[in-house]
């Protein structure tokens, strides 16, 4: 009887036939489809940690010999979850490359986000201070992070001062983020707090070295709408709102601001009272008037 060549088998047959039935070549093939869609696996080589501390903002100038270690390095598969809400603590990571949606969610069911988080930053630090996750993070795009085992972190900052100084000020830098992201949800307008959303977003394009007028955004509409505490057809509208005035092109999650100063005046106007930003023809738009005021004229219509 002839051998089964390995593409003739599924995945299913993979994970249903006993390996041990398997001839040696069918083994290696269904050990090799598994890896290369693993969601969370570590990479077979680690980093120094001085390309740790370079990516995080810190050189040597200035510092004397310190001991290079290795920092073990994790891949994670877009839409894989790199942290589990409630589940036991074992590693604080950093960001790589690639993009993650911080996340908690609620007793319904219902998934809040919290955060985006990106190159050089820290996450799942807070489970330091209890033994399970506060929140959970997944991974927007196919990703890589530093691995930094809890029980190993505060050896590693007696051990090089640059790690324990980089490392304060990554929290640092997350915690006026976190005050950012207050201040996007304080707008009343939700065209203002999406103009606030992506003036923050183009800044942080900025201080990565990327293009702050033309980016893709790695998260959805809905992703975007539930951080901004707004209904996700919401944001879509207010897309539509600035592209109809000018101020972004948008092709799906290709995002370029066209008109930067427009967009930032868009995060001035708090309360929404009136707009006056030019439309794409030259012409200007009516005047808005508030949610209440506007209220107040349909009950009088009616």
């Amino acid at each position: 009887m002839s051998t089964p060549e390995p593409s003739a088998l599924t995945p299913s047959e993979m994970t249903m036939t006993p390996a041990k039935s398997l001839p040696a070549d069918c083994i290696v093939h269904a050990d090799i489809w598994s890896n290369s869609r693993c969601a969370l696996m570590p990479m077979t080589t680690a980093s120094p940690l001085s390309d740790l501390l370079t990516l995080m903002g810190c050189t040597r100038d200035g510092v004397p010999h310190e001991p290079d270690f290795s920092v073990p390095i994790w891949q994670v598969r877009a839409g894989a979850a790199l942290l589990l809400e409630g589940a036991c603590s074992s590693h604080v990571y950093v960001v790589r490359t690639g993009t993650f949606k911080c996340i908690r969610t609620a007793e319904d069911g219902y998934e809040q986000v919290l955060a985006f988080a990106g190159q050089g930053e820290v996450l799942a630090f807070e489970a330091m201070c209890g033994d399970a996750q506060r929140m959970g993070a997944v991974s927007l795009e196919d990703s890589s992070v530093y691995a930094l085992p809890i029980r190993e972190i505060n050896g590693w900052r007696r051990l090089s001062l640059r790690f324990d100084h980089v490392l304060q000020v990554a929290l640092s830098r997350q915690l006026t983020r976190a005050g950012q992201i207050t201040e996007m949800m304080a707008a009343v307008s939700s065209d203002v707090r999406l103009a606030r959303f992506l003036v923050w977003w183009s800044n942080r394009m900025a201080e990565r070295g990327q293009s702050p007028r033309r980016f893709l955004l790695r998260m959805s509409r809905r992703d975007i709408a539930s951080l901004l505490g707004v209904a996700h057809e919401t944001v879509s509208r207010s897309f539509s709102n600035f592209v109809e005035n000018g101020l972004l092109r948008v092709d799906n999650r290709e995002i370029e601001i066209v008109d930067f100063g427009g967009l930032k005046a868009r995060t001035r106007n708090t309360r929404g009272l009136v707009d006056e930003t030019p439309r794409r023809d030259g012409s200007e738009t009516a005047p808005r008037r508030s949610s209440h005021r506007a209220g107040a004229a349909a009950a009088v219509t009616h």
